[in-house]
């Protein structure tokens, strides 16, 4: 029936509806198509731009040639800018793809294989050998894959054909200012189809501001080096905030009636405030009477597994901008201490929306008056903000979780009905 709420006095034909959501997914799939569409025509032109740019910066016509000679785009990169696993899975499929029995093994060994450099990379930088065998085994599987793309050719065809080219474009200066310096040639300068690099994943900027050379053979080597690389992710974490006496956070239990407004990552409050919300550890003790402030993230919505994070989870996140990817580095660094799986839910929530579903909830949420930012497909604090304000008016758990279900109450929402 028609509601005479906020939703009822804005009604909009389910024809009109239908229309305009098509018409942002064709747009959507047009964006996409024109891409590869360009990256057939307009390469060699942008080419000569950006040699003429590289030069500017005070490359080498040397550099530049070895570096670009014979290039054309990479479409496999531009698929795989657009299915970032972070984007397309849910969290328990991440965890458990990123996380194994093996890969647990394999880092306690290589945690006592390591012990002294480990211990020396500590009394230098500070930080725990745990968190740095986690990183390196969730980057590269402790060395053992790389990448195998061509570093010079995916920058270009992302800083070419992605969301985010002039970011891309700048590493691609970076990449090519560390050829010119001697530190890798072209043909070994092979990483992930996004431009990272060596056994902990450098993308060229943090290469060039943060490699070491830790086992003093004049070179900054992050591919063949286990002491440079670790100890190069130990002088990054340092740099970037890391606390080498705390942890990045915990696995919590919630009560019922907790406000879930409250789980939200620009949110800190002090360890004895989540206390008196009734947070507690996953045993039902109380919460560490320590000086802290946490956030409490629910990387499944209400439904699903609870973390209240510190400021170490934050440094991983500046390592790589996924909540998913810092939940695994703390949670596989506990694992390799000798602590236990997670004890969370697994709701049975659905699959993760599509980038063109989150593209079309962003959109909807708009058109209901709410501020999602720009309609990106990226389920950021913006739009989770606006998700939360929408939750709250219908009468549900206000978590700021994006599923199916509320893209379909969201859709019957902008037709004029109730969404409750």
């Amino acid at each position: 029936m028609f509601s005479s709420g906020r939703f009822g006095r804005r009604p909009q034909s389910a024809g009109r509806f239908v229309a305009a959501t098509l018409l942002v997914l064709l747009l959507i799939g047009l964006a996409g198509g024109n891409d590869l569409a360009r990256a057939d025509t307009d390469f060699a032109t942008w080419l000569a731009d950006f040699r003429a740019e590289a030069r500017a910066a005070g490359l080498s016509d040397a550099t530049i040639d070895r570096a670009l000679a014979g290039m054309s785009p990479n479409r496999r990169v531009l698929e795989l800018d657009r299915h970032q696993p972070e984007f397309t899975r849910t969290f328990w499929e991440y965890l458990d793809n990123a996380i194994s029995p093996e890969r647990i093994a394999e880092g306690r060994r290589q945690l006592a294989a390591n012990a002294d450099l480990l211990a020396a990379i500590r009394a230098r930088y500070g930080v725990q050998p745990r968190f740095l065998v986690a990183l390196w085994g969730l980057e590269t599987g402790y060395g053992s894959f790389l990448g195998d793309f061509p570093v010079p050719q995916a920058l270009a065809t992302l800083a070419y054909g992605s969301r985010r080219a002039d970011m891309f474009r700048s590493q691609l200066i970076d990449a090519l200012s560390l050829i010119e310096a001697g530190d890798i040639s072209p043909g070994r300068m092979r990483g992930s189809w996004a431009g990272a690099m060596g056994q902990v994943q450098f993308m060229p900027s943090t290469y060039r501001r943060f490699a070491v050379d830790f086992d003093d053979d004049g070179r900054r080597d992050l591919w063949s080096s286990v002491p440079d690389a670790l100890a190069s992710g130990a002088h990054y974490l340092s740099e970037i905030g890391w606390r080498g006496d705390e942890t990045w956070g915990r696995e919590v239990r919630l009560p019922e009636d907790f406000p879930w407004v409250l789980a939200d990552l620009s949110l800190e409050l002090p360890l004895a405030e989540w206390q008196r919300h009734g947070v507690r550890r996953t045993d039902g003790r109380e919460l560490p009477q320590a000086d802290l402030t946490a956030s409490l993230i629910l990387p499944m919505g209400h439904q699903g597994p609870a973390f209240l994070v510190y400021d170490n989870f934050r440094a991983i996140m500046t390592w790589n901008n996924s909540s998913y990817y810092a939940l695994a580095v703390g949670h596989l660094a506990d694992r390799l201490a000798g602590g236990g799986p997670l004890q969370g839910p697994r709701p049975a929530i659905g699959r993760s929306l599509r980038f063109q579903e989150v593209t079309e909830l962003q959109t909807l949420l708009a058109a209901l008056g709410y501020d999602p930012g720009e309609a990106d497909g990226l389920t950021g604090p913006r739009t989770r903000r606006a998700l939360r304000s929408f939750q709250t008016e219908i009468g549900v758990p206000a978590d700021g979780f994006p599923t199916l279900d509320i893209l379909g109450r969201l859709r019957t929402a902008q037709n004029g009905y109730s969404a409750r």
